[in-house]
């Protein structure tokens, strides 16, 4: 991982979550605006797979569980997608609220692959 990229990560991530949660909750239905906030998180996220597979080979190997790590990834990978696919097919105010839940998950996960990477002892 690179510690920029995580913080830049984890700051998209707040952002969306909250932009989505206020869209949400003043009534709107998922649209492009919320939909491609989402859209930004999950390509930062896939992004972050290619460095993480390339950063070990390149010097820079976790300290903490690699395996604990790539269940964080992968399942952070797994959130937008279905929360995106749940919007388009429930299109209501509450979609757009849960489209904010998970970009915040996703904050909360990408913290926490950067603790394992980077702080935690193996």
């Amino acid at each position: 991982m690179i510690e920029w990229f995580t913080t830049v990560q984890v700051v998209v991530a707040v952002l969306a979550g909250l932009l989505c949660l206020v869209l949400g909750l003043a009534g709107r239905s998922p649209n492009d605006l919320s939909m491609g906030a989402v859209a930004l998180v999950e390509l930062l996220l896939l992004a972050q797979v290619v460095i993480a597979l390339i950063a070990p080979a390149a010097g820079n190997p976790p300290s903490g569980s690699l395996p604990e790590f790539w269940i964080y990834l992968i399942s952070a990978v797994i959130l937008p997608a279905a929360g995106g696919f749940w919007a388009l097919i429930e299109r209501n105010r509450w979609s757009t609220v849960i489209l904010g839940g998970v970009c915040l998950a996703i904050a909360v996960m990408v913290y926490r692959m950067g603790q394992i990477w980077f702080v935690q002892g193996a």
